[in-house]
């Protein structure tokens, strides 16, 4: 079973225009991209020491998602592990004020709970 790595000016999930931001929604959307991507913005990691920072995730799902990210020019292999590209890096940038607004977001639903 081949996996089909997502590109901008074709059909993917959801959307069949291939406009960019729409391919970048499927390939973060997978299951452990976001994950991996967020746990690789700390530095190389080995693929066990990854895998064990993404806690439930399989070693299949794990080496998929690493073939997308790596064909789509977000992770590469170093010497020390994966990590992320440059490109990699940047997303990063747009990526980690959601995690400021989730903190945000979770504490004001827990007192919309609590009330």
């Amino acid at each position: 079973m081949s996996v089909k790595i997502p590109k901008a000016g074709e059909p993917v999930r959801g959307s069949t225009s291939g406009k960019p931001i729409m391919v970048l929604f499927d390939l973060l959307g997978r299951r452990w991209a976001l994950g991996i991507v967020w746990n690789l913005s700390t530095g190389p990691q080995t693929f066990r020491a990854l895998q064990s920072n993404c806690a439930s995730v399989s070693p299949t799902v794990l080496n998929t998602r690493l073939k997308e990210l790596r064909e789509c020019g977000i992770v590469m292999k170093g010497e020390n592990g994966y990590e992320l590209t440059a490109e990699g890096d940047e997303l990063f940038t747009y990526l980690q004020p959601l995690g400021h607004w989730s903190q945000t977001w979770s504490h004001a639903a827990k007192l919309k709970e609590d009330q």
